[in-house]
């Protein structure tokens, strides 16, 4: 059966597979548009076929905690935007982080990180994985010394974030899959803040990636989620967890059973089931509209970021600009290597007044929306030293770049110039 992105002469392009990667139409109402399958469980045609689909013998979808006939068009779609084998979705993407790291991890083991992350990754990392016993070394990321420092027997993955948010550290993709791969473990990368319109991981040696779909791959700012993606090329055969005998697979290991799909078959199959953090098919539907509009959508973020970077940078009431699209920022020239269609629509700046005057410019903007989130079509403001980073001391949060000055924009695809005197008003005011 024909999918709905087969062309019939060539490969799809992006944006062809942003608006039907995945979709089949369905064999009796042949809807258009992917249908929302509002239900808990699915029918079996017999015993038969009710015990292949429990041991992974025949695909197929048993319950919504496990699968979604809506959730697997999103998973096949953003499989298919990222270049991978297999995708999970997940019911935010803190969620996917978690199923990430905990699907190779086990009480005893430690990762190593960039301590340049959104603020709740790292609480989650410090914390929850802490009183679980398994152990993060927080890192300059683009510091290979300092990386193969904390290399030990136990470390089971480096973890990092394309471009690391508020910080905007861009990280050297290729070098770090090299140095993991080196030492047999595999290299996760957050690319939520970049989508697979301005890099795909995959390309660069990554092994998984993981999104927040709430952000940009969704833009719409109405439902949580998020997903995992599996390259299908790391050799796991040293990860017990799946080259070891299961019982529940009549003694066959995860990659006998499923090869190169062995590791995202165990987070569904294991994780996924036993935990239960997965997608409502309405938001899976949701972000399937999303991601229809991505590239547009980025290539307009991206663009107005740039203009606004530049008019900051330039403006006497800023103390500093940190946007990787400005040739000052450190990162600059890697990101011209690894980003391709921009910058992308984060930028971090510091009031010259300090805190008390970074607080009056959030609370003197009309246009921007003073919310916790980023990837809206609006254009978003925030203080993170005070809420996103807040649960961080002092020396975490300097250590992950956010400073008591910093204010954090995710600018939006509204006209440019209304953005730009909007930020000229509240910064004139303050």
């Amino acid at each position: 059966m024909k999918t709905m992105h087969d062309t019939g002469h060539r490969d799809p392009g992006f944006d062809t597979l942003q608006v039907h990667g995945g979709q089949t139409l369905d064999c009796e109402a042949r809807s258009c548009s992917v249908p929302i399958y509002q239900s808990a469980s699915f029918g079996f045609r017999d015993a038969g076929h009710a015990a292949r689909l429990f041991t992974g013998q025949e695909a197929g979808h048993i319950y919504s905690r496990m699968s979604n006939p809506t959730t697997d068009v999103l998973e096949k779609r953003v499989t298919l935007l990222e270049g991978g084998v297999g995708s999970v979705a997940t019911a935010s993407g803190t969620a996917a982080i978690f199923y990430a790291i905990f699907t190779i991890a086990r009480t005893g083991d430690e990762f190593i990180s960039s301590k340049a992350l959104y603020g709740g990754t790292i609480h989650l990392f410090e914390n929850v994985f802490r009183d679980m016993g398994i152990t993060v070394h927080l890192v300059d990321i683009n510091d290979r010394s300092e990386i193969e420092a904390r290399m030990g027997k136990k470390t089971r993955a480096i973890f990092t974030e394309t471009i690391g948010n508020p910080m905007n550290t861009v990280a050297d993709l290729r070098m770090l899959s090299d140095v993991a791969h080196a030492h047999g473990i595999p290299l996760i990368v957050d690319s939520t803040v970049t989508t697979p319109y301005l890099v795909r991981p995959f390309e660069h040696g990554a092994d998984i990636v993981v999104h927040s779909l709430t952000k940009f791959m969704g833009g719409h700012g109405l439902s949580i989620g998020g997903i995992v993606t599996d390259a299908g090329t790391f050799c796991w055969d040293t990860f017990s967890a799946l080259a070891g005998p299961n019982p529940e697979m009549d003694g066959q290991s995860f990659i006998e059973r499923f090869g190169d799909a062995a590791y995202i078959t165990r987070l569904r199959s294991a994780i996924l089931r036993d935990t239960g953090a997965c997608l409502s098919p309405f938001n899976a539907f949701t972000f399937l509209l999303g991601i229809e509009t991505l590239s547009l959508r980025m290539a307009k973020h991206c663009g107005n970021a740039l203009k606004v970077a530049q008019f900051l940078d330039g403006h006497p009431g800023v103390a500093w600009v940190n946007y990787p699209g400005l040739p000052n920022h450190p990162d600059h020239e890697r990101a011209e290597v690894y980003l391709r269609n921009g910058f992308g629509a984060i930028i971090a700046f510091g009031a010259k007044g300090g805190y008390e005057q970074a607080k009056e410019i959030i609370d003197s903007v009309r246009l921007f929306s003073h919310v916790a989130n980023i990837g809206d079509t609006k254009s978003l403001i925030i203080h993170p030293a005070s809420t996103t980073h807040k649960l961080l001391s002092e020396e975490q949060q300097l250590s992950s770049g956010v400073s008591p000055d910093m204010i954090r924009l995710c600018v939006g695809i509204e006209d440019i110039n209304d953005i730009l005197a909007d930020l000229e008003a509240a910064l004139g005011k303050a």
